[in-house]
Order: structure tokens, then C-alpha cells, then sequence
């Protein structure tokens, strides 16, 4: 799977017109992600989940290019409906609903919703009653990265319960719901979940209840730690089975990571350089308070490039902030570097940024869209 990567060049550009730490993101490899997904899945409809990423420039590219968008809140989705994007195109698919935002899905037309529970089922019927349901369920899947079943998922053997609660409390039962997990390796745990939702609808046929909608969640991995998956052969594999058991039905996912987690590379700078023993420690300008979060919400683990010739070392890679825990790579192998050297972290765009704190009074990395260096290249040029 391509990433987006600067060159040498272009690091060393950007960092003389711009402090670090800043981002670029790279809206051109955001709709090679997308193209690749459609291609290889082309009967899955993508509803992107923003919580990755909510760069509006990213947003408003994926709605042109006619994604959908998962949302998890009153304020995602507002933000949709300020950048022209309609209710239509989005799902509230939290589990676990405020009423602020059953009452802002409500005022915005957006009437697909998950749940897993009965207790939701009282809350949706009082504020969007007829809303479109699928029901939740929980997979398990040990080659995950990050379990996403721990906290939600009904069992399988309640999903009719719940969805015939759901159509007697004047709501319309539409499908089944899950997620393998983030990072997922394993084509299995798709097929398997599959099948799955393929015996509750016919369960769900069989008590009244004709269902028309699968949503396969998320999770489709990208590369990690020098890891190549071969997402062409999984994401086949699950065409083939949709097509096999859910010839006419409608089918969701709601990639997050996939589209935006190659798009973005973090240029940052060596602050501070230690020598403890015969180990080298290097402080760059970001770390786990900032765009590196990820290091702790979303258990990922960083590559760091460095530009300056010689032999590698192994060295740990800290963050700026004055907390003990700011470690931000370990046994890391890198040229020996000098305070001042640029460091390049890519494949950075999901769960970084979005997560970034304040901590400390650092402040967050600021956001640059590669497009726009091309342009002024180009303007300078004519």
C-alpha cells in the first residue's frame, strides 16, 4: 500500500518557512486511499470515521468524492452540516447516545443509527423516533490492534430481541452492525462476522423482521513498524463473501484510519541530545501530549527518519513535556543526530492530531496541505 512521504528536499523546505513541529497532509494520497478502497470493495458504500482526522479539508474532499461519514456526537455533526455536508450522508454511530446529540441528529435529518443495548432504544424513540437501527454486535478478534468489542457489542444471540424492542417502540430495524477491531490484520475476522450477520438475518426474516442493511465497521490496517499488510488480497476476500451471502443487501464500512493514516507525515526537530551510558536520547518538539498520542490511545507505534548521513545507532526518542512517561520510541535506530536536525515521523494522519493535547503549553503542530506547496511552486514558477 503507497504512502505518502516527503523527500529530504521538501522536509528542508517547509522547515525554513515553518516552526516545527507541523503537518502535511497530503489531500492527493487521502483520495488514492479512497479510490483504492472503492476499487477493491465496490459494492461497500465508505463512511469515513472523522474521529481520526476531522481536517475540514479532508472532510469536504471525501464528501466531493462521495463518501459518507460516520459520526460519534453532536459536534461532528454539526461540523459535517457546516462544510454543506446533509444528514443523509451521515450515521450516529455511537452506541451510547446523548440526548444533545440525538436532538442535533434529529434537527439534521440524520436517521441511521447503531445501538447495542434496550436502554438506547427508549432514548432514540423519544427523540428520533422512526430512525433507522442496525444492531451492534461483538466480535472477537485477537489480531487486532485495539480491541473495540471490549466496550461495545450486544451478544449475537440478542440481536433479535433487540431489534424487535427497537420496531415495537416505533423505530425501523434495517440491519446488523459490527467491528473487527482498528489495525485489523486478518481477512477471518471479516469472514467470520459475516457469517455471523448472515444467520441474524435470516433469524431476523424468519420472526418478522426483513432486514436490508450490514455494516462492516472499520479496521482495514495500513503499514506499521516497517509491516507491508496485503490489503489488496483482504479486502478481495471480503468482497467475495458479501457477495456470496449478501448478493442484494445494502453494505456500510466506516474506515477511519484506511483513508487519512498514510496521508500525514509530522517534520519535527531534535530540541535536546543526551547520551545516557552508551545509549543516545534525543528530545524532539512533539511527543505524547501532541501529535504523537497515538503512542498511548491508539497503541502505535511511530517509524522516525532522519536525514543526516552516517551509521545507524539504536536510540530512545522523547517528548518535550516535562512528564516522565513522554517516550516516544525506544531502541530506535538513527543516524547521530545534532540539536537542530529535522526528523520526519510519516504515516502519522490517524489518531494523532485529532488526540493532540495543549499539555505543558506546547503547542499543537501546525496543520500544512502539501497541494499548497505544489501550487506556490508552481505560481513561482510562471
Amino acid at each position: 500500500m503507497e504512502s505518502f512521504r516527503l523527500t529530504r528536499e521538501e522536509t528542508e523546505t517547509l522547515a525554513a518557512l515553518h516552526q516545527t513541529p507541523f503537518l502535511v497532509i497530503s489531500l492527493a494520497q487521502v483520495e488514492r486511499n479512497y479510490r483504492f478502497f472503492r476499487r477493491h470493495l465496490p459494492r461497500v458504500n465508505a463512511y469515513y470515521a472523522m474521529k481520526a482526522n476531522p481536517a475540514p479539508r479532508v472532510l469536504s474532499l471525501l464528501a466531493e468524492l462521495g463518501a459518507g461519514f460516520d459520526t460519534a456526537s453532536a459536534g461532528e455533526m454539526r461540523m459535517l452540516s457546516e462544510l454543506g455536508v446533509e444528514g443523509a450522508r451521515m450515521i450516529y454511530a455511537n452506541p451510547v447516545k446523548t440526548s444533545e446529540g440525538l436532538q442535533t441528529a434529529a434537527r439534521l435529518g440524520v436517521r441511521r443509527m447503531t445501538f447495542d443495548d434496550a436502554n438506547e432504544v427508549w432514548k432514540m424513540a423519544e427523540l428520533s423516533p422512526g430512525a433507522e437501527l442496525l444492531v451492534r454486535i461483538r466480535i472477537r478478534n485477537e489480531k487486532a490492534l485495539v480491541d473495540l468489542n471490549a466496550k461495545f457489542g450486544a451478544e449475537a444471540e440478542e440481536a433479535i430481541s433487540l431489534l424487535r424492542l427497537a420496531r415495537d417502540a416505533g423505530l425501523t430495524p434495517k440491519g446488523v452492525a459490527f467491528h473487527v477491531g482498528s489495525q485489523s490484520l486478518s481477512a477471518e475476522a471479516y469472514e467470520e462476522a459475516i457469517l455471523i450477520s448472515r444467520h441474524i438475518f435470516d433469524e431476523a426474516e424468519a420472526a418478522g423482521l426483513p432486514l436490508s442493511m450490514l455494516d462492516i465497521g472499520g479496521g482495514f490496517p495500513i503499514p506499521i513498524a516497517g509491516t507491508e499488510p496485503d490489503v489488496e488480497t483482504m479486502m478481495e476476500r471480503i468482497s467475495r463473501q458479501i457477495d456470496q451471502l449478501f448478493p442484494q443487501t445494502e453494505i456500510w464500512a466506516e474506515p477511519g484510519r484506511f483513508f487519512i493514516g498514510t496521508a500525514v507525515n509530522l517534520v519535527t526537530s531534535v530540541i535536546g541530545v543526551k547520551r545516557r551510558g552508551e545509549e543516545l536520547w534525543y528530545t524532539i518538539d512533539d511527543g505524547l501530549y501532541g501529535t504523537l498520542s497515538g503512542a498511548i490511545f491508539d497503541h502505535w507505534t511511530y517509524s522516525f527518519e532522519a536525514f543526516r548521513e552516517g551509521p545507524s545507532r539504536r536510540a530512545t526518542v522523547l517528548g518535550p513535556s516535562c512528564d516522565s512517561i513522554d517516550f516516544v520510541g525506544r531502541d530506535v535506530a538513527l543516524p547521530e543526530l545534532l540539536q537542530g536536525d529535522l526528523v520526519l515521523v510519516p504515516d502519522c494522519g490517524a489518531y494523532t492530531s485529532a488526540s493532540a493535547t495543549t499539555f505543558n503549553g506546547f503547542s499543537k503542530a501546525e496543520e500544512l496541505y502539501f497541494e499548497d506547496m505544489t501550487a506556490a511552486k508552481k505560481e513561482t514558477a510562471v
